[in-house]
């Protein structure tokens, strides 16, 4: 069983290289030439780490043909992958290619290790599913953690675009400006405010390039956001008034939740000191006295 393991391994790595030096010649001869005649610009470390990330995406890709999968599969992953701000085309051959290759890497760890030696197949089957679900859960991880940006990035977009509009600009060259000034403070905000921007350029309808943010985002606050725009400009209303009080109950929202989380606090400290802090605060306050009456009794009883 080890030996055959050893051998799918090997017979693995050397596909993997070979792969490796049929994919990237052109890459391997570049260099060279680099090397013979070297260039006066030197490229910088974040280039080289670049093409680094590139090539290995490249050959995590070509392993995404393994895994059969349905159309609509793929268009769920794929606007999973947008909501985690991953837009390239290649994403998606990535991410199933590293749903093959994490299993194996898992089992080649397993089996360098040791850790197979005790029960093979439940060790390796255990490896298989955690590298199969693992870019599951990673790309979950990843979505949670922008949609947690862009909320926090929403009341501070909405100020400078209440600011703009206020200062004679419309809607839409106050979007473009709030996602050209604040790209360096809210990234993930901005990003989506540009596509939005890009869409209107191109001739999309104002109300569906906000529509479409709702969907791409997934957010609850912008879904109302966008409810509250697109109503805004169906009646007429004032959307620098809208977007005041739009911001303001944002604003009250992460008050309330933080008093929610405050009051919350007391409950969940009651685990950690009934189970943590009073057996050492009983061990240290009646340890001395417990002592002393076990010594006074053995006296007593010893006489």
């Amino acid at each position: 069983m080890g030996i055959a393991i050893l051998s799918f391994v090997a017979i693995f790595l050397l596909i993997a290289s070979a792969g490796l030096l049929l994919f990237y010649r052109e890459s391997m001869f570049q260099r060279i030439s680099d090397v013979i005649n070297p260039q006066p610009k030197a490229k910088s470390l974040m280039s080289t780490i670049q093409a680094t990330g590139i090539s290995i995406g490249g050959v995590v890709e070509h392993f995404e043909h393994v895994l059969p999968k349905s159309q609509s599969e793929v268009s769920v992953v794929s606007q999973r992958l947008i909501r985690a701000g991953y837009r390239e085309e290649s994403a998606v051959n990535v991410f199933y290619g590293a749903k093959v290759l994490v299993p194996l890497l898992l089992c080649a760890i397993a089996l360098v290790t040791g850790a197979a030696k005790f029960s093979p197949f439940f060790v390796y089957v255990t490896a298989l599913a955690l590298g199969f679900l693992a870019p599951d859960f990673w790309l979950g991880r990843q979505i949670k953690i922008r949609q947690k940006r862009i909320r926090r990035g929403l009341p501070d977009v909405l100020d400078l675009l209440i600011i703009c509009i206020e200062a004679g600009l419309s809607l839409d060259q106050a979007t473009a400006r709030s996602a050209e000034e604040l790209k360096g403070a809210q990234p993930a905000i901005c990003d989506e405010l540009g596509i939005v921007v890009l869409e209107q350029r191109a001739g999309r309808p104002r109300s569906e390039a906000w529509k479409h943010l709702a969907e791409r985002t997934d957010v609850d606050c912008v879904r109302n956001l966008v409810s509250m725009l697109v109503q805004s400009e169906q009646f007429g209303t004032s959307i620098a008034k809208t977007l005041r009080v739009h911001s303001d109950t944002l604003r009250t929202q992460r008050v309330q939740q933080v008093e929610e989380a405050a009051a919350k606090l007391t409950i969940k400290l009651l685990f950690p000191l009934v189970l943590f802090i009073f057996p050492a605060l009983f061990v240290v306050v009646l340890g001395p006295a417990i002592i002393s009456m076990m010594a006074n009794f053995k006296a007593f009883f010893g006489n």
